[in-house]
């Protein structure tokens, strides 16, 4: 999932784009309202993030600017401000949430997250495999009676495994389908994010993720 950060303070911006990147995100990150639109333009995302006070264009303009074009796209309002005219503004413009700064950014990435399951879980989306339950929609799964609460990114990594079961998957073809392109630095984020496959996928004997040395990776159906 690819996320639109707008935001003008530069060290601040990039403190937040490493840590929505750490939880399994593209960020495009932009530093005012103006290349903002540019970069929504030019490749669309599955969520915007907007500063309100921005040089160039404000958050709200940059918002109204964003509907015209995508009247579905979610987005959340980030603002130093707490009057309750700019909160009132930024709902009646759709927004989907609005935080206030200073926050925590886990705060940012739990609405995020709260806010893509919401409008991407029309479809009924669960896939099986082995003693092994994804419940993509709600980023669950359930391995052998253990439960556990998915990000995004390990929940389309799994999907991605159990659609391509007992296939050889290229580590090139799985940054490019997950992450959206083949970069060394995405490639160890990947190793990691298997290595917590790994783990939650444990319980269940019948399934295992192996590494085929130089190439991919394997999800493996033991019993079939």
């Amino acid at each position: 999932m690819k996320i639109l950060l707008a935001e003008d303070d530069r060290d601040f911006g990039n403190v937040l784009s490493q840590y929505i990147t750490m939880s399994g995100f593209e960020v495009d990150l932009a530093i005012d309202g103006k290349i903002a639109w540019e970069k929504f333009t030019a490749s669309k995302p599955d969520i915007c993030v907007l500063d309100v006070m921005m040089p160039e264009m404000d958050g709200f303009t940059l918002a109204e600017k964003i509907r015209g074009i995508s009247p579905t796209m979610p987005f959340i309002f980030l603002t130093a401000k707490s009057m309750k005219e700019d909160i009132i503004r930024g709902l009646k413009l759709g927004a989907d949430d609005y935080i206030t700064k200073p926050f925590d950014p886990e705060a940012l990435i739990l609405r995020i997250n709260n806010i893509l399951r919401r409008v991407y879980s029309s479809v009924n989306d669960d896939y099986t495999i082995s003693d092994t339950l994804l419940k993509f929609n709600t980023l669950e799964l359930v391995c052998s009676g253990h439960r556990e609460k998915l990000t995004l990114k390990e929940a389309q990594l799994l999907r991605y495994l159990i659609i391509n079961k007992n296939k050889m998957m290229s580590r090139e073809d799985i940054l490019t389908e997950i992450w959206g392109e083949d970069d060394y630095f995405l490639g160890r984020s990947m190793d990691v994010f298997i290595s917590r496959l790994r783990k939650y996928l444990s319980p269940d004997s019948g399934i295992d993720i192996r590494t085929v040395r130089g190439a991919g990776f394997i999800l493996e159906e033991l019993n079939t």
